[in-house]
């Protein structure tokens, strides 16, 4: 039973109505077709991020009345917007404020920062963005008292880490990553950046960088996953400087695998083109069934806003 089958079967009950006297009871079907894997919304920052959730159902799909949320974007570098190496703000505060609206009683926007936690926090405009919505929920996480050691047990190579407590509390968590190009990863997109939820990265290198992701990925899995591709830093990663492009564009998916296959495959990344098959995180993710690189066969919407 594929993803599809299996949403329309569910729906039968919630969706189903009363036909004339006989009191058969046809589905309606229209709900479940109409959800994409994969919403792309082309526009502004804030505008975009919220249609691209839409496409997919919307924010109430995820986060429900007295939800804790997590959301981790990339704000790790001492860097302005423009140099693509953190989610572009608005995208951010455009994720809590959804998530408020769905009635969630927590929000928190997390991330463990390789520069100096003040200045990342400042430079990349989160936590000011972020503030217009509720003061003090953006923080860089670099308390070891605030993480927790557990068990990787779908680990091949990386079988252990502490993960911020907070992450492990939460009832949803919203992967919310800059595209941007990596010396090391190839890309880092939805699953690299969960990188940024643990406290010993080291070990992860040392292990194997890859597999370390996929390892990774098989413990901490996001609900919701929204990279945002406003701007695209396709070289120099994953601090710049480097070439950026101009994406002017959100994808959003309930799979982490397909949306960063999908993102890998929409840009150029230094200076060529590549398929997320060549991407040995995303080719090992799809291999162990974590998600789908062959988004070729997936339902994609796409709207311009």
């Amino acid at each position: 039973m594929n993803r599809r089958e299996f949403l329309k079967l569910q729906m039968t009950g919630a969706l189903a109505t009363v036909v004339g006297a006989t009191g058969l009871i046809r589905p309606d079907w229209s709900l479940a077709e109409a959800l994409p894997d994969i919403g792309v919304a082309k526009g502004g920052p804030a505008a975009a991020t919220r249609a691209a959730v839409e496409l997919l159902g919307g924010m109430g799909r995820f986060v429900k009345t007295g939800n804790n949320v997590v959301i981790k974007p990339n704000m790790s570098f001492s860097v302005r917007p423009e140099q693509a190496s953190n989610t572009h703000p608005e995208v951010v505060r455009a994720l809590v404020t959804m998530c408020r609206e769905a009635g969630a009683a927590r929000v928190l926007v997390l991330d463990n920062p390789l520069s100096s936690a003040e200045r990342c926090l400042e430079l990349s405009g989160i936590r000011a963005a972020c503030d217009t919505v509720e003061k003090g929920i953006v923080h860089m996480v670099t308390d070891a008292s605030l993480y927790k050691e557990v068990s990787i047990p779908a680990g091949e190579v990386h079988k252990k880490n502490e993960v911020m407590k907070d992450v492990l509390a939460a009832d949803v968590l919203i992967a919310a990553p800059v595209a941007k190009s990596h010396s090391g990863a190839g890309v880092s997109l939805s699953m690299k950046g969960m990188m940024g939820l643990v406290l010993d990265r080291g070990d992860m290198h040392r292990a194997g960088l890859h597999k370390s992701i996929v390892d990774l990925a098989s413990l901490l899995k996001p609900q919701l996953a929204v990279i945002d591709a406003t701007r695209v830093l396709s070289s120099g990663g994953p601090g710049g400087p480097g070439k950026v492009l101009k994406g002017d564009m959100v994808i959003a998916s309930t799979d982490m695998v397909a949306a960063d296959a999908y993102t890998v495959a929409q840009f150029e990344w230094y200076g060529r083109k590549y398929g997320p098959q060549q991407v040995p995180h995303i080719a090992e993710a799809h291999k162990r069934g974590l998600g789908r690189m062959d988004v070729e066969n997936l339902n994609i919407k796409t709207v311009t806003v």
